[in-house]
């Protein structure tokens, strides 16, 4: 794009490999923008545009083969399969287009949302990321979810590839490994669960009992919508901007809000959730008018990435804001041990995950190399039979095939001069001991090479 800049690259050291930053082929790219470094409309534009992104950015990009947007409460991450590691350079640009086309935000603006990721620290950071290990709360176990969900999706669109399914197939795999091997997720807290111990604080009986009003229908909200019963609140009213409120109660219960049943809802309810980032926000005035009768106290808790409720709600009288800001202030501390057990294991899936790519690259070159050597194979022997006809005497079999080798040693000799010419000769014997295990004792007086 002629209107954006280049965004930050962050590569690990001495990454290599399929999705590294060396040689040719193809590879990972990876854009994150964390909704707690964002401004609020930048973060509304984003998780709005996070559906119709892939799409367009596949159809529209030919240096990007294939792609999976994660968009969550805390990010919005696109993960692309690139063609070809010598155009990432136009993948990012055509990324950071699309980003600028499906949410309208200024081109120029884009680029300095997104933090570039390449190599191994494209899949160690997915991996950190679905493991919990880069959430509000570390050790949350919904982020998980919402890992498995994007896949899902861009696979539905058709916008996933074989690298970017094995890619979050393992993320998903290390995210249950940490769960089962370390203590992180043992206290099971979560953006949600740490919200709602907020809130329960702000009121000197708790929440149970409360009448609870629940704006979205997401997975998020579902996850709500079972806390508020564990939390034993005395009636879940839910609204969706999207209409999805009638499903969504029949599924998990409570009780379904129209546009209009929504403000006499949230004047006698104590609790007020949003979770929906559809990008329609309450605003103060509006709530101040439906609480005008109302002297009970009302928490209201904003976990939306592009806030569902204006922040001027918390200086309305018997009103408490409770924000992600919030729930990242008060989160609690992850234990340290369990901690470095996580990474650990975060880590050696990402070497993991990188040697298998390295070892589906090579497999291409030697089914390209096998393929090669048996079409010469059959050349040489449709030559000797078209000779002889069907019965082939073996002094021309062995003809044939010392013949069939002089053919096959032909551009690897032709190829070793230049090299010896360039002064690139150990070049050569690296690459004949890397391919054939063969050891080249040192030249001396050694007849020349003949094609």
């Amino acid at each position: 794009m002629s209107d954006t800049v280049q965004a930050p690259v962050r590569a690990a050291p001495g990454a290599t490999g399929t999705a590294g930053a060396t040689g040719n082929g193809p590879a990972l790219l990876v854009l994150v923008a964390k909704y707690r470094d964002l401004d609020l409309e930048s973060a509304a534009a984003l998780h709005a545009a996070a559906a119709g992104l892939a799409p367009h950015l596949v159809a529209g990009s030919t240096a990007v083969a294939a792609s999976v947007v994660l968009a969550t409460c805390n990010r919005f991450e696109i993960y692309c399969d690139v063609t070809d590691v010598t155009v990432r350079a136009a993948a990012r640009a055509d990324a950071l287009g699309a980003v600028h086309r499906c949410s309208g935000l200024p081109g120029v603006r884009v680029p300095a949302l997104f933090e570039e990721l390449q190599g191994a620290a494209a899949a160690e950071h997915l991996f950190a990321v679905a493991a919990g290990l880069d959430s509000v709360v570390v050790g949350e176990r919904e982020v998980a979810g919402q890992v498995r969900r994007a896949l899902a999706a861009a696979q539905a669109a058709g916008t996933s590839s074989g690298r970017l399914d094995r890619l979050f197939q393992a993320a998903s795999r290390t995210a249950k490994d940490v769960g089962s091997q370390t203590a992180l997720s043992s206290a099971g807290t979560s953006i949600a669960s740490v919200a709602l111990d907020l809130a329960a604080a702000t009121r000197p009986a708790g929440i149970a009992g409360t009448n609870a009003v629940l704006v979205g229908t997401g997975a998020y909200a579902g996850c709500l919508a079972d806390l508020l019963r564990n939390w034993k609140c005395s009636a879940v009213s839910v609204f969706s901007h999207s209409g999805r409120a009638e499903a969504f109660t029949a599924a998990r219960g409570g009780r379904a809000l129209s546009a209009g049943d929504l403000p006499a809802a949230v004047a006698g309810a104590g609790l007020l959730i949003g979770c929906s980032g559809a990008g329609v926000r309450l605003d103060a005035a509006a709530l101040g008018r439906w609480r005008a009768r109302t002297v009970h106290p009302l928490t209201v808790i904003d976990l939306a990435p592009s806030h569902d409720f204006d922040p001027r709600m918390a200086d309305l009288p018997g009103v408490h804001l409770i924000t992600l800001d919030s729930v990242h202030r008060n989160a609690p501390p992850a234990d340290a041990e369990a901690l470095r057990s996580a990474r650990a294991l975060v880590r050696q899936a990402a070497r993991r995950f990188e040697e298998e790519d390295a070892v589906r690259g090579a497999d291409a070159a030697v089914v390209a190399l096998r393929s090669h050597l048996e079409g010469l194979l059959r050349s040489e022997m449709d030559r000797v039979s078209t000779r002889h006809g069907g019965d082939v005497p073996p002094e021309e079999v062995n003809r044939a095939l010392r013949h069939l080798v002089r053919r096959l040693l032909h551009a690897p000799t032709l190829r070793a001069r230049e090299l010896a010419a360039a002064g690139r000769q150990d070049d050569y014997t690296a690459a004949l001991d890397a391919l054939f295990g063969l050891s080249v004792p040192a030249a001396t007086g050694s007849p020349g090479i003949t094609a």
